[in-house]
């Protein structure tokens, strides 16, 4: 397959990489840095060096962007006016929900395929085999990309956008939870009870996460204002180990936040929702939404 890739920094380089050892081949890198290292980037790639977007894009059966996502949009109006149409364009950046629909839209108006490729975890990590997931047109182009480096590639139903909105609702839960280990264990460490908590928290594997969200939205419109109670003694308790309390000062403000709405249902002779998941996340979604 032939690969225009516009961006080789860290996400560009990486998989510039893992596809010319696939043995596809990298028609072009558009770069704005044209510094040595750029330079050699594009040599090990064997492709040429470009300081801007261009006729040559047209070589390619796919055009993959790894900018910034602030910049995404742009990137891709620029592009589109010079793709084949039967060529794909994947949009491997972060972009904005929006921004990823403005981008669709302009290569819909073309007739060009246009794919949003979400990279679901961290390059440094897992490098080109991090899985994607992905929403639009040109499947069959974009997994053969993904898979070929080594990567599991999930296609959904849905429109550009949706793909880089499922990868920011995962991260509220991911970064929510590296947040709160790091408070946590630094606690623990402080107070000579790390060991100790891991075997507490033992229960907690035994549950499906999924299950285990679930089981907590439910529980929380019942018991959100005793919780509030224990969440603060839990504040008390770091600061009396001379610590910070960041994160759980977050969870504070949401526990006092549901309080607050569950004190005015009862003072109105009402429950604030119906014992399913469904029913209660609507009613906190009402909470949110009067924040």
């Amino acid at each position: 397959m032939k690969i225009a890739l516009i961006g080789c920094g860290e996400v560009g380089h990486c998989y510039a990489r893992a596809w010319t050892a696939a043995a596809h081949r990298i028609v072009g890198i558009c770069e704005w840095r044209t510094d040595e290292e750029m330079a050699a980037r594009a040599s090990e790639a064997g492709a040429p060096l470009h300081a801007e977007l261009g006729p040559w894009l047209a070589e390619a059966d796919v055009v993959v962007s790894a900018v910034y996502g602030y910049n995404a949009a742009e990137v891709a109006a620029q592009a589109l006016a010079h793709l084949r149409a039967d060529a794909v364009y994947a949009d491997f950046t972060t972009a904005s929900a929006p921004d990823m629909q403005k981008a669709a839209a302009a290569a819909a108006a073309r007739g060009i395929p246009f794919m949003d490729v979400a990279i679901m975890g961290a390059i440094a990590l897992l490098a080109e085999k991090t899985p994607l997931l992905c929403a639009g047109e040109g499947a069959a182009v974009v997994t053969e990309l993904g898979e070929s480096a080594g990567a599991t590639v999930r296609i959904i139903e849905g429109q550009p956008g949706d793909a880089v909105r499922l990868k920011l609702l995962r991260s509220i839960m991911t970064k929510g939870m590296e947040s709160l280990s790091v408070e946590c264990l630094v606690a623990a460490e402080r107070m000579g009870l790390r060991d100790s908590l891991y075997e507490v928290l033992a229960d907690i594997d035994r549950t499906p996460l999924t299950a285990f969200m679930d089981s907590f939205v439910r529980s929380h419109v019942l018991h959100a204002p005793r919780r509030l109670a224990e969440v603060r003694e839990a504040r008390d308790q770091l600061h009396e180990a001379g610590l910070e309390p960041l994160a759980l000062n977050g969870v504070e403000a949401l526990f006092a936040r549901s309080t607050r709405g569950v004190e005015a249902a009862r003072a109105q002779g009402e429950a604030p929702a119906a014992d399913t998941v469904e029913a209660r996340l609507a009613w906190l979604t009402t909470l949110a939404r009067q924040s």
